[in-house]
């Protein structure tokens, strides 16, 4: 079986970077199922595929939803660019070797007052923005040391009266090594296919004949936008303790990423935890990423039992260059 599994590896590897072999910068859409989410996660620097073990397996790679030790529940608030707001949601529920999983992800652009040539001051209606995915994971360990795992999504975005739908999947895969606890992880995300914007207002009045008086000037006719990719990505990842007593726990992780439109990018991460209850983490994230504004991540947990469930409180800072930094605020409800 394990030597079935060792063949998984280097056969997904090749097949997606075959698919990934170009750089196309600013060619696909729904580009929020690429925001990191999770603060525990991010102030790693975002390396957290090989180390996923909470409910934001679903977003990292789903395969790690077996690795929790209950059912949890994690709520994650990412004030992001430009006035938006990043807003996730995920329950995770296991059954012995089998674990699953909902999600939601949403990126609102909240709304503003539509203005006209005739009322510049506002006709009184609002327009609205947002985009949002909904996720189904089912997760299973095939071994004690092997796992993996899929998360289908339901993704829309949405502007005023337009909007786009389409059905995507993430695949993961967990391996733990004999060596001091070294984990691989894997992860295939947005595997879909392509996104196209519809709506009532792309049915516009057009005159086909203006050179003739007697036709008709106002045949409605529809829009045609193109149709965008999805940001499918491939990551894989290592993660492993380098430490840990009775007291102390130090866990040093790395994942590469290679997207299909953008040139591979690495994250590094660590944390260091005191007895499971404070924890301390550093990062860096997109590294050589083309144009990035991504840089140093730092963070720090809390978490402490109450009664019956165990909570904890996660805060990650990131340097955005010219965006300033940006903070991400999670509770996590172990039950």
């Amino acid at each position: 079986m394990l030597k079935k599994i060792a063949y998984i590896f280097p056969l997904l590897f090749s097949l997606v970077f075959n698919i990934l072999g170009q750089t196309k910068v600013g060619t696909t859409a729904a580009n929020f199922l690429t925001i990191p989410i999770g603060a525990r996660a991010t102030g790693m620097g975002g390396a957290f595929v090989a180390l996923a073990s909470d409910a934001t397996s679903a977003y990292w790679n789903p395969a790690g939803l077996v690795r929790l030790n209950g059912n949890e529940i994690n709520i994650t608030h990412t004030p992001w660019l430009v006035g938006t707001d990043l807003n996730w949601l995920s329950i995770a529920l296991k059954f012995g070797p089998n674990a699953i999983g909902v999600s939601f992800n949403q990126l609102d652009y909240g709304s503003e007052e539509i203005t006209t040539a005739q009322n510049p001051m506002g006709t009184g209606q609002k327009w609205e923005a947002a985009d949002m995915a909904f996720g189904l994971s089912y997760a299973r360990s095939l071994t004690n040391r092997f796992s993996f795992g899929a998360t289908v999504k339901y993704i829309k975005q949405q502007i005023w009266h337009e909007s786009a739908t389409a059905i995507a999947m993430d695949v993961g895969l967990l391996f733990r090594t004999d060596f001091r606890g070294l984990t691989i992880g894997m992860n295939i995300s947005n595997f879909g296919h392509e996104i196209k914007m519809k709506g009532k207002d792309l049915l516009q009045p057009v005159d086909i004949d203006p050179g003739n008086s007697g036709n008709n000037a106002n045949i409605v006719a529809n829009m045609d936008t193109d149709s965008w990719p999805l940001p499918l990505a491939f990551t894989v990842g290592l993660g492993m303790d380098v430490l840990r007593n009775k007291g102390w726990r130090v866990t040093i992780a790395g994942d590469a990423t290679h997207p299909n439109d953008q040139k591979l990018y690495l994250n590094f991460g660590s944390e260091v935890s005191w007895r499971e209850t404070l924890t301390l983490r550093a990062g860096y994230n997109s590294l050589f990423k083309e144009m990035a504004q991504e840089g140093l991540t730092l963070g720090f947990g809390l978490r402490y039992p109450i009664g019956s469930m165990v909570v904890s409180v996660d805060y990650s800072y990131m340097d955005f260059g010219v965006f300033n930094e940006i903070s991400r605020y999670s509770l996590n409800v172990q039950f």
